[in-house]
């Protein structure tokens, strides 16, 4: 469809009655003078209530369980009564109650298991996205916006790695083509579940971290959307963390490669998978404030005009870093590496940056506090013949570190760049632990004391000429 512009809306920007009234009417706006289909996120908050209540279900702890039902309920209830005319109310909350018994089944059959079934968890975590659709929609309706609430489930064909599943393109275009494009036809606003899908087969999936802003890039790719608008909470992606950098800006621009490598480095933008279906088709998007949607935000396209050196600087403070060395040069470090490489990829844990000696064999890389266990775990059970016999020695683990990511298309043959990042960190007298840059010249990835991690950072953006 021509003109088919894709919104989608966070947690924060459907985080209540009043929060949900602006993102309806920023769509609606739109939704005048053009094609629009609306993906929303779960409530701020509520995806972490559905996870802590389906832990305590296994836990065993019923009481806990029926509190968290309880505050499930009351928040959507509350925010249906202050956002839908009374006479919409009874319908809206007979549809909250059922997605509501949906879950509690769920819940309530894992605290009789004692066990979370990757499956059953994908399924009940996509209720609090179901639950906004059905806000936004009929909050729609009830302003004589034609709406549809629509279960990504029945959009989105996935493969079955419930938790963290993948899009199967042609099969979602197939399905799109089924579902979204009649209602866009009819001038039907669809308002489309984020996070979740379904395998080909019908079973519920979800997409992992930063799945919501995901299933509004694959949405945007199947239907071929002109562009992709991405409403949050701030003004757009910038130069540093305003919270460590006062003098941080917003940037006008980046490139899909920038706004990936900033996410990967923990910047709060789009996580780098939600990029890869819009880079294929080239389709636009742009980073928004819905708090302060008359900012012009930062839109991210396939190339800009370069600009010599660095476009923003991003940082990590839970990380850690694990070191494997050999205990002697009879056992072959690339061995070594590929085994290790191996075992964190069937852990399904990300590497952040990775660095390596040749003559001693040793490498070290850099992994989230919150997969560091399971990375250990695996290493340990793939090399414990090794480990048990002293070829390698102990794995050392540096939990007090941080990450900095230099990131911008305009560092490649920059000379003296990564000299001068060096200096201005030195310059403080903080320890640089380990460094990282790929082929790409694109990120300069260094890995400092935690303690001085704010300051570097700091140090860095000023060294850059980056602020405000």
């Amino acid at each position: 469809m021509n003109d088919l512009l894709v919104m989608k809306f966070g947690g924060t920007s459907m985080g209540s009655a009043e929060r949900i009234r602006a993102s309806a009417k920023l769509a609606a706006d739109q939704h005048a003078v053009r094609p629009v289909a609306v993906v929303v996120s779960a409530m701020s908050k509520i995806t972490d209530l559905l996870l802590d209540t389906l832990r305590k279900a296994e836990a065993g702890d019923q009481t806990d369980v029926e509190v968290n039902l309880h505050h499930l309920a009351a928040r959507h209830t509350e925010a249906c009564r202050l956002l839908l005319p009374a006479g919409r109310q009874p319908a809206a909350l007979q549809g909250i109650d059922a997605l509501i018994q949906e879950f509690s089944r769920i819940a309530k059959g894992i605290l009789m298991l004692g066990e979370r079934p990757p499956r059953s968890v994908d399924e009940a975590l996509a209720v609090g996205e179901r639950l906004s659709a059905l806000l936004m929609a009929e909050y729609l309706e009830s302003q004589d916006i034609p709406a549809a609430a629509v279960n990504a489930a029945e959009v989105i064909a996935t493969d079955a790695l419930f938790g963290n599943a993948s899009p199967l393109m042609e099969q979602t275009r197939q399905r799109a083509a089924k579902v979204i494009s009649p209602l866009l036809e009819k001038n039907v606003l669809p308002v489309m579940t984020g996070f979740n899908g379904s395998t080909l087969d019908g079973r519920p999936t979800t997409l992992g971290r930063g799945g919501s802003d995901f299933s509004a890039s694959i949405a945007a790719a199947a239907l071929d959307a002109k562009e992709l608008w991405i409403w949050t909470d701030v003004d757009g992606i910038m130069t540093a963390d305003p919270r460590l950098v006062p003098n941080a800006k917003v940037l006008d621009a980046v490139t899909y490669a920038e706004a990936a490598e900033l996410a990967y480095n923990g910047a709060k933008v789009l996580h780098p998978r939600t990029l890869a279906p819009l880079a294929e088709q080239q389709i636009p998007v742009w980073s928004k404030n819905s708090f302060a949607p008359e900012k012009p935000g930062t839109r991210i396209v396939p190339r800009v005009e370069v600009v010599q050196g660095p476009h923003a600087v991003t940082s990590m403070a839970d990380v850690a870093l694990v070191a494997i060395e050999p205990a002697n040069s009879a056992l072959s470090g690339t061995k070594v590496m590929a085994r290790s490489l191996d075992a964190l990829a069937r852990a399904n844990v990300e590497l952040l940056a990775i660095t390596s000696s040749s003559y001693q064999q040793s490498f070290c890389f850099l992994v989230r506090q919150a997969e560091l266990e399971r990375a250990t775990e695996f290493l340990e059970e793939d090399l414990a013949l090794e480990f048990a016999h002293g070829y390698l020695k102990p794995l050392q683990v540096d939990s007090q570190v941080g990450l900095i990511a230099v990131v911008g298309e305009g560092m490649r043959g920059t000379p003296g760049l990564a000299g001068r990042i060096f200096t201005a960190i030195s310059r403080h007298k903080i320890n640089i632990i380990a460094i990282a840059q790929g082929s790409s010249e694109l990120t300069i990835a260094i890995v400092v004391n935690r303690s001085g991690l704010e300051q570097a950072v700091r140090a860095v953006h000023d060294e850059c000429g980056l602020g405000g």
